[in-house]
């Protein structure tokens, strides 16, 4: 019962709950739908936005791969170990090398030695997370080893969580040729500092929109500053001129930003920041103006003219010692007998004294840049060819003895005997220059040395050749004839040997004076009989001698026949008495076999001996071994 009565009070409130639990499921089962729709939404939703980020990132991927393949800047994605992740064909193409080629390598491997250390140095710093970018220039070989010259520019890439470093991504671009440039405007900027230095060259500009000057370095070395000290104020350099050259200086500055001179230029000195003046040549121009004319800009250059003055200063020094030395020298030529012509190298007149004036008859006046041979024109005494003045009378000697014969041929065609010494002038370099000819009147000189040389080698009485120079003669034709018997060809000479007949009697008895007007009468019909060619000398008294040359025995036979009948025939009267006188001849030959001088005299006068042994009046040849027989058996 109890049961049945729980049972019956049970069921209702069992019931009640049943009512309760269906309602409580049926909003379960709502909200397990609605949770289960939900998800299915959420996750509709979040593989929405995973497609949507695949599909970002494959776009982000296209367009990062197509960057990097049509990029023309070389890309390389680079591991932290140096190799070569991946590049583009900008890179590639670069270093001469196939993408597969270059990505089996490494960073260092193609990079130049001497810049390997810009490479570790980066890779360190990424490691250590002291930078997250770099950029640097280094070179790269190419695949033929030549260097090329490149600017990286990159990022590490790092983890997000720990932010260690990944990769590399880098980007490459080729400065080659912007480095050659570089190269070559520092190698040209090089050789323009050496060469403005070499010729002690400094520039200026000035700009007045800058507000002052700037000068280059080798300025600013010239007058010992430091670069950059004298730049800005524009009238710092005019204080540093010398307060003499100031007023110049600005009047050449005036003249030119006036447009009176389309150059500024002017010399003036600057002083060196020691204290020392240097001196300066300063050229520049104007070139932009405002407006109204106003200077805006100038360049111009300072050369460093210090030694040129110096020299300037030494050489006007010395032209005025030699315009001193050139004013003495003319007085002294002015003042000296001797007569001095001098030319330049062409051989015309730059200079006459007042005695050449006198000895040639023309004044320097019209001599003066003539050619020497219309002033002067000197000529061989002998021959009358002309004496040659010119570059070869070096030496300031006698011309080979023509000198000593020359004979200076006036204007108005009177003749003068000088005596003259030739002398080149020479410069520094050995070149000549011209000459100095020195000349004196030897007039009355040459006459008296040619009557001392006519009396040294001429009988005083009859004119005749005398003894001493007979004998040279003689000596002369032996010394040919051995010669000519050496070369197998030449021709003989005769000796004569003449003895007067009688003559004694004319000295004892009208006298020396009788003799000697005798013996005059005997020599001119001696020389009256035989040619110019020969040689006639009075030996000594009564004795002559002749050479006939070129002759032969028979000719001398005839000769020596001659003479005798023309001293016969001389028919001599002195004082109202008349004298018959004749002659005696001996001759001798002149040839290779004759022996000496002495000994053919010797010959010839044994064959005279034998002539007048004969009885005087004939013609005898002297054969060989003939001695002379004693003259008081054939005396006169």
């Amino acid at each position: 019962m109890l049961v049945a009565g729980l049972a019956a009070v049970s069921a209702p409130m069992l019931l009640s709950r049943l009512t309760l639990s269906a309602e409580a499921l049926q909003l379960c089962l709502q909200l397990s739908v609605a949770v289960a729709v939900g998800a299915l939404f959420l996750a509709g939703l979040f593989v929405r936005r995973i497609r949507e980020d695949h599909r970002q990132i494959a776009e982000s991927e296209q367009r990062f791969r197509r960057a990097m393949e049509d990029s023309a800047i070389g890309i390389a994605i680079v591991g932290l170990d140096g190799r070569i992740v991946e590049t583009n064909p900008a890179f590639a193409g670069m270093l001469g090398y196939s993408r597969a080629e270059i990505e089996a390598l490494t960073f260092f491997q193609i990079t130049h030695p001497d810049d390997l250390q810009i490479g570790r140095e980066t890779m360190e710093a990424l490691k250590a997370d002291k930078v997250d970018s770099f950029h640097f220039e280094k070179r790269y070989l190419k695949k033929d080893g030549t260097p090329v010259w490149a600017q990286l520019a990159g990022s590490v890439i790092r983890d997000e969580k720990n932010r260690r470093p990944l990769y590399l991504v880098s980007q490459i671009e080729d400065i080659d040729a912007r480095k050659q440039a570089e190269a070559r405007i520092a190698e040209a900027e090089t050789r323009w500092n050496f060469a403005l230095a070499g010729a002690g060259q400094g520039v200026w500009d000035l700009d007045m929109r800058k507000g002052g000057t700037t000068y280059s370095a080798t300025w600013v070395k010239m007058l010992g500053y430091a670069e950059g000290e004298l730049d800005g104020d524009p009238d710092h350099w005019p204080r540093m001129i010398h307060p003499d050259d100031r007023a110049a200086v600005a009047e050449a500055d005036r003249a030119h930003l006036d447009g009176k001179t389309e150059f500024f230029e002017a010399e003036f000195r600057m002083r060196h920041k020691d204290g020392h003046w240097i001196w300066i040549l300063n050229r520049g121009k104007a070139i932009e103006r405002d407006a109204e004319g106003r200077l805006i800009r100038a360049i111009g250059s300072l050369t460093d003219i210090t030694r040129r003055k110096q020299a300037e200063e030494r050489l006007t020094e010395s032209a005025a010692l030699l315009a001193d030395e050139k004013e003495r020298l003319k007085v002294t030529l002015q003042s000296i007998g001797d007569a001095v012509i001098c030319t330049d190298a062409a051989n015309r007149v730059t200079f006459m004294n007042p005695v050449a004036e006198k000895l040639t008859g023309i004044t320097i006046g019209d001599a003066l840049g003539k050619t020497l041979g219309h002033v002067y024109w000197a000529v061989d005494e002998e021959t009358g060819q002309r004496i040659g003045v010119a570059r070869t009378s070096i030496g300031g000697q006698d011309n080979s003895g023509q000198n000593s014969r020359a004979v200076l041929i006036r204007r108005d065609e009177t003749r003068r005997s000088i005596r003259q010494v030739v002398s080149p002038i020479m410069n520094e370099h050995n070149e000549f220059c011209g000459l100095v000819i020195v000349f004196q009147d030897f007039t009355d000189a040459r006459a008296l040395q040619r009557q001392l040389a006519h009396a040294a080698a001429h009988d005083a009485l009859t004119g005749l050749a005398n003894r001493s120079s007979f004998m040279r003669t003689m000596e002369e034709l032996v010394g040919q004839a051995r010669k000519d018997a050496a070369a197998a060809g030449g021709s003989g000479h005769q000796f004569m040997f003449i003895d007067l007949d009688h003559f004694k009697l004319v000295n004892d008895t009208g006298g020396h004076a009788a003799g000697d007007a005798l013996l005059k009468r005997v020599a001119e019909a001696v020389r009256g009989v035989l040619g110019p060619e020969n040689t006639v000398a009075r030996l000594g008294g009564d004795e002559f001698a002749v050479i006939l040359k070129s002759a032969s025995t028979a000719a001398a036979r005839t000769a020596a026949r001659s003479i005798i009948d023309a001293i016969n025939g001389l028919g001599f009267t002195w004082e109202g008495r008349p004298y018959q006188i004749g002659a005696s001849i001996g001759l001798a030959p002149i040839d290779a076999g004759c022996g000496e001088v002495d000994e053919i005299i010797a010959r010839a006068d044994a064959a005279c001996y034998a002539a007048k042994a004969a009885g005087r009046g004939c013609v005898f040849v002297a054969p060989d071994g003939v001695q002379p027989p004693n003259p008081l058996a054939a005396a006169s």
